[in-house]
């Protein structure tokens, strides 16, 4: 029989514009009741504002939210949770400092006095628990459970406050594998018990496995709604950049030379004196990536902060068998650059690039004693730097190839080009690169990863640092997994899979060996 039930939301025609910029035109949305409905989309598709419309952040320009069927307003996140939809974010937004229980309640209090509200909360907390699989200790605070956990309360406040549809941004980013596998078993439970949820992603294998249907936005509109049983990777991503994209990195047998870099026993402690980095020890070799995998905040951006001389540390490194001052006055970024290691940070916009400043003043950064870039001793060649520039532009394909243009007013993906460019173009020994796809459009990626099998190919040697897996797997000669400041173990890509290394970035060493 055909389903007479009207969908569970439905968008017509929406549209919403930020002065010149038109971030959705026309869109047009049905996701069914008790469905599990993806949206993905490059960066600046849509999506995340066509959701904010939908939970009340955003008013639409034009256009017609139904809710069962029924025309709904939404002007405001409060409008959105009585219309029954509850919105989990990248970033959760839970007050460290109290417990499960409080931030469930917070909000959604029955009056003045806590306590009954407290003791209600309670009760349907543990109901909630035990119905989806949802298990966790309503005392503990927020600061003292992992990130699994406090996603799980999000979903908790949701479900607390009536929630029958669930709209989830970018869930997995912060997860273990094991993690996110849990996270789709509670998604298959709420979606038996009738609830409908729209899970925004860019990881195309997690769209596969877990939706029904999948939407497809560029450039703000919608491009295509297909079945997920009828579709594939290749085919949604050629949808979402309008060309075909390989997604599978094509990689030679690596020819693996000389020592490059070793790491001894390395260790830094903050400034509250919490050791960071346990004892680091690892070598990498010219024409090999190593991959260092973990959950971030693991110590990975410490390492790399040592190894750029950001960071003083304790232990010893070698570079080309030299070995590397770590806290004296050659210690510092400029030190490493003379010894032959670039460096691209793990956050562009506060380490890699100063946005006010225009391309060709961010491709000097760092590099500003270059001969090639001096007009005498005491003047630089701002036109000689330009003209570099703009070669380096035009090798690395970024776009608009303007030098003068600031660097705020490039993509994601096209800022990740520039500090690409600077750093590569320098022909290192060794490369430092962290999550170098992070935030970064699908065709981007693309590119970014020919980059650094090029230099990979030409007998550099390199450091990877990514949250993301696939990534890890597909780039890395040998992968090296870091938990709570240490290394947890190495595997060769080839003998290992997600849910070995999963174990590892969750620090049960003896289960995965």
């Amino acid at each position: 029989m055909p389903d007479t039930q009207p969908p569970a939301i439905e968008l017509r025609g929406i549209s919403k514009a930020f002065g010149p910029v038109q971030a959705n035109k026309d869109i047009n949305l049905s996701v069914k009741r008790g469905a599990i409905h993806g949206i993905i989309g490059e960066n600046g598709a849509g999506k995340s504002t066509l959701m904010s419309i939908l939970y009340g952040f955003y008013k639409a320009d034009k256009g017609e939210i139904l809710i069962s069927g029924q025309i709904t307003h939404i002007p405001d996140s409060q409008a959105a949770i009585a219309a029954g939809i509850g919105m989990v974010f990248q970033h959760f937004k839970l007050v460290q400092n109290f417990t499960v229980l409080e931030n469930v309640v917070l909000g959604a209090e029955d009056g003045a006095l806590l306590g009954p509200s407290l003791s209600k909360a309670r009760k349907e907390l543990t109901a909630l628990a035990a119905e989806y699989g949802l298990d966790v200790d309503p005392d503990a605070l927020i600061q003292d459970i992992g990130v699994g956990m406090q996603q799980r309360v999000e979903i908790l406040k949701a479900l607390y406050r009536q929630a029958d549809i669930l709209i989830l941004d970018e869930p997995t980013g912060v997860l273990t594998p094991a993690e996110a596998d849990q996270l789709f078993r509670i998604l298959g439970r709420l979606k038996e018990e009738g609830k409908t949820i729209v899970l925004i992603t860019h990881k195309l294998r997690e769209i596969m496995e877990i939706t029904d249907t999948v939407s497809v936005m560029r450039r703000g509109e919608m491009t295509a709604t297909v079945e997920t049983a009828t579709t594939s990777p290749e085919a949604l991503a050629e949808l979402m950049v309008g060309r075909k994209v390989l997604l599978r990195v094509e990689k030679k047998p690596a020819k693996v030379g000389a020592l490059v870099l070793e790491v001894r026993d390395l260790k830094v402690t903050d400034d509250k004196g919490v050791q960071k980095l346990r004892g680091i020890s690892f070598d990498i070799r010219a024409g090999e990536i190593l991959g260092l995998a973990g959950v971030a905040g693991n110590g990975q951006s410490e390492l790399l902060e040592v190894l750029g001389g950001y960071q003083k540390a304790k232990g010893t490194i070698r570079m080309n068998g030299e070995e590397i001052d770590l806290t004296g006055r050659h210690s510092d970024a400029q030190s490493r650059r003379a010894r032959g290691i670039a460096h691209v940070p793990e956050d562009r916009h506060r380490e890699g690039l100063i946005l006010e400043f225009q391309a060709w003043e961010n491709m000097a950064f760092g590099y500003h004693n270059d001969p090639k870039y001096q007009k005498n001793a005491l003047m630089m060649d701002n036109d000689a730097i330009r003209a570099d520039t703009a070669e380096k532009m035009a090798r690395f394909d970024v776009r608009p190839p303007n030098p003068l243009l600031a660097a705020k007013s490039f993509s994601g993906g096209n800022q990740q080009k520039i500090v690409l460019a600077r750093e590569i173009e320098r022909n290192p020994d060794l490369l430092l690169i962290g999550q170098p796809t992070r935030g970064v459009d699908i065709g981007a990626i693309e590119f970014i990863h020919q980059q650094i099998m090029r230099l990979r190919d030409e007998g550099k040697a390199i450091l990877l640092v990514s949250v993301e897996l696939e990534e890890i797997m597909s780039l890395s000669d040998r992968i090296a997994v870091m938990f709570d400041g240490q290394i947890m173990g190495e595997r060769l890509p080839e003998k290992t899979d997600e849910k070995e290394l999963g174990l590892l970035m969750a620090g049960m060493a003896g289960e995965a060996a």
